[in-house]
């Protein structure tokens, strides 16, 4: 038995030391700075060169390599490294901006121990290089006490023994020296005859070791076996046998003389290291290396027989918000408990190694059949022998009705869904890459379609995610190539008969193709790029509004829809003012608008950066008003300036009461809060009239214009409002337009 001291990682450096080696010098500095801010000891290398002629003379405790460098490269490295005696097992984790399969094989392949994608998230990465020291030190360990019960099995463990076969002149049988007796339990003074130590052979084993011993006798083979022996107390022993035959002058046969020796700690290690390298230790389930060895052997049994095998990628839905929320100590809680419901779904094994399939029945490709831990939440179940595709749904559906139960972690309750893409063999793929790829575009699927539900692989989903990477490739060059407008649709006063200002909306103009928002605004969303994408919006609009000031004497606001993320950056006000000064328009010539929704969604958060903006001049507007199920109380204690009635309610005025009587009550509260009032989605008379009749006096809709780019919208102004040509300007019986752009006109 291995002590439990054996795997104690209490001797980890305090900071351990890392060699990075990275290229870039940009990227090997932010990674240097975020690890010593995170205990560890860095020591950077700007080549694979530079990094082995450091190591020539040192040696570091983890090497983190990038993968893609010029002359010698991240995997060239690695291989160089392994050839020496010195870094052979020495940790490698292979850093770099590829995630793809052949990357990830070759990283393997050369040697590497883990392989990490490049990305700014320090913590995980801090994390992986621990885990990875752990995990090393724990196998170095293991190895140390495999060489030091090597060393004293001669003294300890270890006893000779002489066994000889009946004869006319000696009458034969088992003796064995006190060390031997002491291997089996037994003091000096016993008398241990084999048939005795056989009986301490559990019945199973004992029947194939005398059929062994009765092939050896005839053959006069060496004999060498490690035999389970049973102690007192329900202790079992491993002992291992070994002996040469003996004989005598005439070449006959006259017995065996050896030793015993009891292997049970080493065989302990051996299973231990054996089941670190297959099996995950948090969960216990079969890691990565496991699974893909049970896949391949069951795709080759399918192959023989003919039947399909299917492979499951079970992903957890939202799992990162209950780990940063409440700790990666109950994530791994979490994580454990999720591990023990997917078990119960499947006739899950858990000892298979390499040699026990060439010893059972035909049908043994069905111990295969697990769950395992692909890595972070992601799972893998394989159903080695499947008749149709509905043998995997009924799976699939075990699992997501397995996790509708709260699990309780960290003292609170918590529901986690899954999202399960399902790959058939051979439809899906032959190979397990193919599967596991497959499998992995239809659990996407299942995300994007939202969550906690199943998907099988069809051709059709791999075009569709494919042409969602192209897009998203081609919206991260789309401003550096300034394929971005803005087109403006203006903000009429039907009273006055004059625009009194403009939303700015984007578009995206891809080639000959003019991209709608509706297309690329939730892609930039889910990437994080609404946020650059949202920033060129604010310098742009800024720019148009001095062009139009110069122009026709623009003095209103352009309205610009921000997401609520990026009122939480500490830096907006700052940007606004950047815009803003480099164009020489006031802080009022920007109106932020953002969604009821979005506003009440992290309010807390919006807050101090509602405030500040209110300080500078920036007025704030509430898109979308109406449709939000929180509190009104907001609107008495934000900085708020206008109201935007949803066009939700604007369609129907005219033809359900409901409508007018909401629209009359967002009029109401606005004007006793002092906020203005402004009715989007206007596209016909009727509705203009209701508006105009309930007091909403300020519109903006496709009644008066679409969206335009501005050197339409100025043409707008001049051909169609001052001109008074259009239908809506003779309805409102308006006084003469666009005098508040006219040198010496009024505002209202």
């Amino acid at each position: 038995m291995i002590l439990p001291h054996a795997f104690d990682t209490d001797d980890m450096p305090e900071r351990p030391r890392v060699l990075l080696v990275d290229d870039d010098e940009v990227n090997l500095m932010l990674t240097a700075v975020a690890l010593r801010d995170r205990g560890f000891d860095i020591t950077e290398a700007s080549s694979g060169e530079r990094a082995l002629a450091l190591l020539a003379n040192w040696s570091p405790d983890i090497i983190v390599l990038d993968a893609m460098m010029p002359g010698l490269d991240g995997f060239d490295t690695c291989r160089a490294l392994r050839n020496q005696a010195a870094f052979e097992n020495m940790p490698v984790l292979m850093l770099t901006g590829l995630d793809d399969d052949a990357s990830i094989t070759r990283a393997y392949q050369v040697g590497a121990t883990d392989f990490f994608v490049k990305s700014p998230q320090w913590s995980l990465l801090a994390g992986r290089l621990r885990y990875l020291l752990r995990s090393s030190n724990t196998r170095q360990e293991l190895e140390r006490s495999k060489a030091k019960l090597a060393r004293a099995q001669d003294l300890a463990r270890m006893g000779s023994f002489d066994w000889r076969l009946p004869t006319p002149a000696h009458r034969g049988g088992l003796t064995l020296a006190p060390e031997g007796l002491r291997v089996f339990g037994f003091g000096p003074q016993d008398q241990v005859s084999l048939r005795r130590l056989l009986r301490l052979v559990p019945m199973p084993e004992r029947r194939g070791m005398v059929r062994m011993l009765h092939d050896v006798l005839a053959h006069g083979s060496v004999l060498a076996i490690d035999v389970p022996v049973q102690m007192e107390q329900s202790r079992q022993k491993i002992v291992h046998v070994e002996a040469e035959p003996e004989f005598n002058e005439q070449g006959h046969g006259i017995g065996y003389t050896g030793i015993v020796q009891d292997v049970t700690d080493r065989r302990v290690a051996e299973d231990r290291i054996r089941h670190l390298a297959n099996f995950d230790a948090l969960t216990g389930l079969p890691n990565r290396r496991q699974l893909i060895w049970r896949t391949e052997r069951a795709l080759d049994h399918a192959r023989r027989m003919g039947h399909q095998a299917a492979l499951l990628l079970i992903d957890l839905d939202r799992f990162k918000v209950i780990n940063d929320t409440l700790g990666h100590a109950s994530g791994d809680e979490l994580l454990v408990e999720v591990a023990r419901r997917l078990r119960s779904c499947v006739r899950h094994s858990d000892q298979v190694s390499d040699t026990a399939l060439d010893t059972i029945a035909t049908r043994s490709h069905r111990s295969l059949e697990a769950v395992g831990r692909l890595g972070g939440d992601e799972f893998i179940a394989l159903l080695p022998e499947i008749v149709d595709v509905s043998d995997a749904e009924r799976v699939s559906q075990r699992i997501l009705d397995a996790m509708r139960e709260p699990i309780f972690v960290g003292g609170q309750e918590c529901f986690v869904t899954a999202s399960v893409g399902i790959a058939l063999f051979p439809r899906d793929g032959g190979s397990v890459a193919d599967l596991m790829r497959n499998s992995d575009v239809a659990m996407y699927s299942v995300k994007s379609a939202g969550r906690n539900s199943s998907a099988i692989y069809a051709p059709e989903l791999a075009g569709r995610g494919r042409e969602k990477l192209e897009l998203e490739s081609a919206l991260h060059k789309a401003i550096e190539r300034n394929e971005l407008v803005l087109h403006y649709q203006p903000k009429v006063d039907v009273r006055g008969s004059r625009m009194v200002g403009a939303e700015a909306l984007m578009r995206w103009q891809r080639g000959h193709t003019l991209v709608p928002p509706g297309d690329f605004i939730p892609l930039a969303e889910e990437t994080g790029l609404i946020v650059p994408l949202s920033e060129w919006a604010l310098r742009e609009a800024a720019r148009q509004a001095k062009v139009w000031s110069v122009s026709f004497g623009f003095n209103d606001s352009i309205a610009v829809n921000l997401p609520n993320r990026l009122f939480e950056r500490s830096d907006l006000v700052e940007h606004i003012h950047q815009s803003v000064s480099a164009y020489g328009v006031p802080h009022r010539a920007i109106q932020l608008e953002i969604t009821e929704t979005g506003l009440m969604k992290d309010l807390q958060n919006v807050i101090p950066s509602l405030h500040r903006l209110n300080e500078i001049g920036v007025e704030i507007s509430i898109d979308d008003f109406g449709t939000g199920y929180s509190s009104l109380a907001y609107l008495t204690t934000l900085p708020i300036s206008e109201l935007k009635i949803d066009r939700s309610f604007v369609r129907d005025l005219g033809i359900t009461p409901q409508s007018s009587a909401v629209v009359t009550a967002i009029i109401a509260l606005a004007r006793s809060l002092g906020l203005r009032v402004i009715a989007e989605g206007v596209e016909n008379l009727r509705q203009m009239e209701v508006l105009h009749r309930l007091g909403c006096g300020v519109m903006q809709g496709f009644l008066f214009s679409r969206p335009i780019p501005p050197d339409e919208l100025e043409r707008w102004l001049q051909q169609t409002v001052l001109p008074r040509k259009a239908p809506w300007i003779a309805q409102a019986g308006a006084e003469p337009a666009m005098e508040a752009h006219r040198p010496g006109g009024r505002r209202g």
